[in-house]
């Protein structure tokens, strides 16, 4: 029991920063792997390319959609059983989602490949775009195993008390991708396919660390001969499956961004728009990155119903949000210029475009974090169904309300407008589940 005494500490705010903060640094790291693809594919390649990148990550989030379900739903299931003291059914059915995900991994890998050329094919893009995107995506699904583990071993290290050690391999992996971004783009002329396998190299650290951890049996979580246990699996996947939800709809909501902007503006568009999500992406991954580190201790107070430390955990966690928003959301309208200038050149007719998407779009962060914990604690807290719910409707349906009409009436600006408008209505939602549901969990 050892290992676990994180969790019999206190609930202070030194405390779950302490778990929490390594997890916010990884996550945020690892956010920079796609925008490190990007800053070298725009400088090395061209916007062209950028825009390529842009839109295949519909497909990439699919293809992860189902790994991120159970790899959410797993853990909250897994630490549940844990704060239960049932730590010997947790360790086999913690084996046997990672074996589900990989059989998850090589089976959206060959879809992938069967389908690739279709998909890009009816979208009108120019020979030269199309071109990319087949390219990029074509290296990428080579490594689809490894990144559906690393999704995995990412959460399941936090849980374990790990989150140093994941952190340690998300800076590795980081650091290694924008090596081989560099080496594979300017040094070996791969062109675009050099960054998707540079991206494919650097998730894979974490991935090769996983299963060295996890079979060694010190460790509080690891290997042991699985049990089928079919529940297991409608409990991760239900759990999970506002995360699944997430990456689909986003993957959707993406390819309306891309769609509309091709209509208002063309391929300059896409890039604008690949720019603004990278830097939401990168002030978004702070709220995840503390959503991910407080989840196994949400999960685990709930599992030992353990209601005072329940309701200080949220509060808390409620309050370091409140602060985050207003730091992520300053610094991003302060700074929207020199970010900007990283991908593209001020000459650039892209570099307006981006100029003014972000300075609106940045209004978003004032709400995204809330959301975003939100979503997040009923899964650690065991209802998939309303996790889903917030997430559904903040990715999706608030998104696509938001997206079809804002343009129509503002143009372009209305697609800028549409992020903040969406993020709004969700918070609404949210506050009012979070309401609902004080008296049944007790925080």
């Amino acid at each position: 029991m050892e290992s676990q005494n994180v969790y019999l500490k206190p609930v202070t705010l030194k405390n779950i920063l302490k778990f929490a903060v390594p997890t916010i640094v990884m996550t945020v790291f690892m956010s920079f792997y796609t925008m490190v693809d990007g800053l070298f594919v725009s400088n090395l390649i061209g916007t062209a390319a950028l825009s390529a990148i842009n839109l295949t990550a519909p497909v990439i989030q699919g293809v992860t959609a189902v790994s991120t379900m159970l790899a959410a739903g797993g853990s909250a299931v897994i630490m549940k059983k844990m704060g239960e003291q049932k730590s010997e059914e947790a360790k086999e059915d913690f084996t046997f989602l990672i074996l589900v995900n990989v059989f998850v991994g090589i089976l959206m890998s060959v879809l992938g490949y069967l389908a690739i050329e279709a998909i890009f094919s009816g979208m009108n893009l120019s020979a030269e775009v199309e071109a990319y995107c087949v390219e990029y995506l074509r290296y990428y699904l080579v490594f689809t195993v490894p990144i559906l583990l690393m999704n995995n071993f990412t959460l399941y290290m936090i849980a374990s008390e790990k989150a140093a050690l994941s952190l340690i391999c998300s800076v590795t992996g980081g650091i290694l991708n924008m090596a081989l971004d560099y080496i594979f783009i300017a040094g070996f002329g791969m062109g675009i396919g050099g960054a998707a396998v540079a991206t494919g190299l650097g998730y894979s650290v974490t991935a090769a660390a996983g299963l060295y951890v996890f079979s060694q049996r010190k460790s509080l979580l690891h290997f042991k001969k699985p049990v089928f246990r079919f529940r297991v699996l409608v409990n991760a996947a239900s759990n999970g499956c506002s995360e699944m939800a997430t990456a689909l709809v986003t993957g959707i909501i993406t390819m309306m961004f891309n769609w509309t902007m091709l209509y208002y503006v063309g391929e300059d568009g896409v890039a604008a728009v690949t720019i603004i999500m990278y830097v939401l992406m990168s002030a978004s991954s702070l709220y995840t990155g503390y959503s991910y580190g407080t989840a196994p201790m949400l999960s685990f107070y709930y599992g030992e119903q353990n209601h005072e430390k329940l309701r200080k955990l949220i509060s808390i966690s409620l309050k370091i949000t409140a602060g985050i928003s207003m730091i992520t959301m300053t610094a991003s309208f302060l700074l929207t210029k020199p970010l900007v200038s990283i991908f593209v050149r001020p000459d650039n007719p892209v570099y307006d475009l981006a100029v003014t998407g972000n300075r609106v779009c940045t209004a978003a962060l004032l709400f995204i974090g809330f959301n975003i914990f939100a979503s997040g604690m009923f899964t650690a807290l065991s209802n998939g169904l309303i996790s889903a719910v917030l997430a559904f409707s903040r990715s999706f349906v608030f998104m696509l309300i938001t997206m079809l009409v804002l343009p129509v009436l503002l143009g372009v600006n209305g697609i800028w407008l549409a992020t903040p408008a969406a993020e709004i209505m969700a918070l609404i939602l949210s506050g009012f589940m979070f309401l609902k549901y004080r008296k049944k969990y007790g925080y």
